[in-house]
């Protein structure tokens, strides 16, 4: 009896493991179109103009920027703010995962995921900001293949030009044009902490609300410059 009951459990896990693999192979995508050339909307901000007008959110704002035309300073705080071990890891950082872990907890609340830039770019790309558990290993899975096929550089030009920055605004062009006025290639070593501060939770923290959650944030990312 039990070696049946656990025949048909592998049988099961089996099948479903087959559902899975045909399942990724039917939204795999084709990273060649990925490794140049302008950026595709991500299926965020797809999901975001799709949904505007019910919502009566504003229009969307987001101007996709080579890397060539993107401060340095950006770079830099956003690689000190949400990956600083960016340069080393295969595009998952277990040591920042159980940091982030720890500090939850101390918390007593959700404040960090302790995802890489990696696996966020991925997310946004491709996903939702579903918390199904089979999400993240998909999700887990397509940023090992992404981090096999694109270059650094790269991963980093599709995260600044597809991450929110505030409500409908995307990518670092569209949020240096609404805070500062200015573009992406111009932003000050100030003016880019600011807006890697509000990448947790861009909508409720960002540069116009200064909250002390943000100014916090700030401070912390500054000491590394």
């Amino acid at each position: 009896m039990l070696k049946s009951t656990l025949r048909w459990i592998l049988s099961i896990i089996f099948i479903l493991a087959i559902i899975d693999f045909a399942y990724l192979l039917s939204i795999w995508p084709d990273w060649d179109s990925y490794k140049q050339g302008r950026v595709q909307q991500s299926s965020f901000i797809k999901q975001y103009v799709a949904d505007r007008q019910q919502r009566n959110w504003p229009r969307l704002k987001w101007t996709p920027k080579p890397m060539s035309k993107i401060s340095r300073h950006m770079v830099r705080a956003l690689i000190v703010a949400e990956d600083a071990n960016f340069y080393w890891h295969d595009g998952v950082d277990f040591e920042a995962f159980q940091a982030a872990m720890e500090y939850n907890l101390e918390e007593k609340r959700f404040v960090y995921g302790g995802s890489t830039i990696s696996q966020q770019t991925v997310k946004n790309l491709f996903f939702s900001s579903s918390r199904n558990p089979l999400r993240k290993w998909h999700e887990l899975v397509f940023t090992i293949a992404m981090e096999r096929n694109l270059s650094k550089r790269r991963i980093l030009a599709l995260y600044l030009n597809v991450v929110e920055f505030g409500r409908g605004i995307y990518g670092v062009e569209a949020a240096a044009r609404h805070y500062w006025g200015t573009s992406a290639a111009g932003l000050s070593a100030s003016q880019a902490i600011q807006l890697a501060a509000s990448l947790p939770a861009p909508v409720n923290h960002n540069p116009s609300a200064q909250t002390r959650f943000f100014k916090k944030r700030v401070r912390k990312i500054a000491r590394y410059f």
